[in-house]
């Protein structure tokens, strides 16, 4: 029988084994880059301390260097190079757009990059209510949007957008409908009038506008009375009954003689009584000397009290005082008789109160 012969295992040879040890540390080094540059794409990269999320606002013409310190300025980088490094593979460097961002704790660079870049802004709600001037108007908006109020104003009062609208600077308040409406953040002043121009059309369809005629009223007329008719009354039940009753009194071509205008006229809403003096005061708002509407809007009225002018009540009344009760309600009166001891009676509280201004 023949003896099998033993084969001796030869041992690996010096070269080998570095060849090995260097392929497994290639290995290892690009395991950790692979987890590096994971994590640098995807791991959370947002610190909130308490909160989970929040806004931040990137103002127009800002450019990348601008997002990152505001991004460090609000605390929200836990690793700046990290979104760098990212920010720069995916072109956002020269992709920066304006916006209000929303920024949640679980973000990691991949997404915020995406996001900022993409610029998907989230709206915000927008509201404004019982303003009673442009400039009133002007510091509302510049207090929820990016742009001022000068360039809110400079556009309202510019004649090319004026007469491009058919409108004036007296009655030009009336295009902006009170209420809540969705913008992104960094909208102009241009744009912001243009989507109030949409709305106003919007809200001035086909059935206000018919009602609105059958009264012999234009839009800007209607808001106008409307205006009058919210700056009389705070109680919405009243307000139909007092824009019949300036309706009335437009139809037998009476002054309107309301006191909310000469208040207007001076300027200093603080004013809870109007005086034989103030009667006088030269103003195309002043509605005891010039017969029909003012050239404008005295406020920006609600809807409510647009709708009451459009929907007013049916009654005969051509005066109204302000009960002696102060208790916001009025005592109308078709005949001046009538409303002379109406008006007595509220001097006296008046007098009473020691309500002189």
């Amino acid at each position: 029988m023949k003896r099998k012969r033993k084969f001796k295992r030869k041992k690996p040879s010096f070269a080998k084994k570095v060849i090995i040890s260097f392929l497994g540390i290639i290995l290892l080094f690009g395991v950790l880059l692979a987890h590096r540059l994971y994590s640098y794409v995807y791991q959370p990269n947002i610190k909130l301390n308490d909160k989970t999320e929040q806004f931040v606002f990137i103002p127009s013409n800002s450019v990348f260097s601008d997002v990152v310190r505001i991004l460090l300025d609000e605390g929200l980088l836990m690793d700046k190079n990290s979104f760098e490094w990212v920010a720069e593979r995916k072109n956002y460097k020269f992709n920066v757009k304006a916006g209000r961002y929303f920024i949640n704790r679980e973000m990691n660079n991949n997404e915020l990059v995406n996001m900022l870049r993409s610029g998907m802004q989230v709206p915000l709600s927008l509201s404004f209510h019982n303003l009673r001037t442009k400039q009133q108007l002007a510091g509302k908006i510049a207090m929820q949007l990016e742009t001022d109020s000068i360039s809110i104003i400079q556009l309202i009062n510019d004649s090319t957008f004026l007469d491009t609208n058919r409108l004036t600077k007296e009655n030009v308040s009336s295009i902006f409908i009170p209420n809540t409406y969705e913008f992104y953040w960094n909208t102009s002043a241009k744009q912001f009038a243009e989507r109030m121009l949409k709305e106003y059309n919007v809200f001035w369809n086909s059935e206000r506008r018919k009602k609105a005629a059958d009264k012999k009223l234009t839009t800007t007329e209607a808001i106008t009375l409307a205006a009058i008719v919210e700056s009389e009354s705070y109680k919405k039940e009243e307000r139909p009954i007092i824009a019949r009753l300036y309706l009335n009194r437009l139809e037998k071509g009476m002054k309107l003689q309301s006191d909310p205008t000469i208040i207007f006229s001076i300027g200093d809403f603080s004013i809870r009584r109007v005086l034989k003096k103030d009667l006088k005061i030269d103003s195309p708002y002043n509605t005891y000397i010039n017969k029909g509407l003012p050239p404008g809007p005295i406020c920006l009225p609600s809807i409510n009290s647009i709708d009451a002018v459009l929907n007013a009540s049916d009654n005969n009344y051509l005066f109204m005082c302000a009960k002696e009760d102060f208790s916001g309600y009025h005592n109308f009166a078709t005949t001046s008789k009538e409303h002379i001891r109406n008006a007595k009676k509220y001097r006296r509280a008046l007098n009473k109160r020691k309500i002189m201004r």
